[in-house]
């Protein structure tokens, strides 16, 4: 298929989408990946025509202001954070515009104070794992339950440009929260416990894009729970498959030796399964 047919099955993909039709009507230069409006349609149909409070970083030209202000409708409360102090132009056309740098904690701290708490953030600014970062850190506390924050162009931690590959990506942070953020929560899971884990309920990850869930309700920590019904004393068969219960079973059990069998057996055994399924990771 050559590239004009390329284009123009994307092009009838994205007409399926309405608030591509929105974006195509701004007055004003917005520049988005093509994949971005399928994401936006599964996450902000929701909030459409209510009294929202909505953030997003990176102004620019102002083109995807006025988008968002005719997807959402007149009830939402549009409000965009740049460094640049020419975006203040905005507040003509009736926009709310907060002046500085992102990866800055304490223009965070002052912006939440000035407005308060809001619903949904969009991070389209400069892209690097700093500003990236500290805006999820320092914004999830200030999302009212229900919200979410979308960080766009998450592919920036995959490139040289932004001094990636890193041990300190933003992807890697996404990453570390779903074990220090989410997966902590259960108490069985031995992990430092980041303060976020009590906000964070979820992750979705698309293309370029990370959206966190934000809901501290369904933040608590897991148990155990049984439905009371009759048991029919079925055997367990989840080690049935492991070499460290036979082993131990058949060479160290009628000695009576237990816990260091076992244990030195398991290391081997995950050594092995380790080899079988590094396949996977490649």
């Amino acid at each position: 298929m050559n590239m004009s047919n390329n284009q123009s099955d994307e092009e009838t993909l994205l007409v399926k989408h309405e608030i591509y039709e929105h974006y195509k009507n701004s007055k004003y230069l917005s520049i988005k990946h093509s994949s971005y409006f399928q994401v936006y349609e599964e996450l902000l149909s929701k909030y459409r025509n209510k009294p929202i409070v909505f953030v997003e970083v990176g102004v620019l030209n102002g083109g995807s202001l006025f988008m968002w202000r005719s997807y959402f409708g007149p009830e939402a409360r549009i409000i965009g954070v740049d460094f640049n102090p020419a975006a203040k132009k905005w507040e003509k056309e009736g926009f709310e515009i907060s002046i500085g740098s992102q990866s800055d904690p304490v223009f965070w701290d002052n912006f939440f104070e000035a407005f308060g708490e809001i619903d949904v953030l969009l991070d389209d600014g400069g892209h690097t794992n700093e500003q990236q970062i500290i805006t999820t850190y320092k914004c999830i506390p200030h999302i009212r339950d229900k919200g979410i924050l979308i960080v766009e162009d998450a592919h920036s931690s995959y490139m040289r440009g932004f001094g990636n590959p890193s041990r300190y990506s933003f992807m890697n942070y996404a990453k570390n929260l779903i074990d220090s953020g989410i997966n902590s929560r259960f108490p069985a899971v031995k992990l430092p416990k980041n303060p976020l884990r009590n906000a964070i309920y979820s992750m979705t990850v698309y293309e370029s894009i990370v959206c966190f869930n934000i809901d501290r309700e369904k933040c608590f920590v897991s148990s155990p729970t049984s439905n009371g019904g009759i048991s029919s004393n079925a055997e367990d068969f989840v080690y049935q498959d492991r070499l460290t219960k036979s082993l131990c079973k058949v060479i160290f059990l009628p000695f009576g030796i237990k816990l260091s069998a076992r244990g030195f057996f398991r290391f081997f055994e995950n050594v092995f399964i380790n080899i079988r399924i590094k396949k996977y990771f490649d």
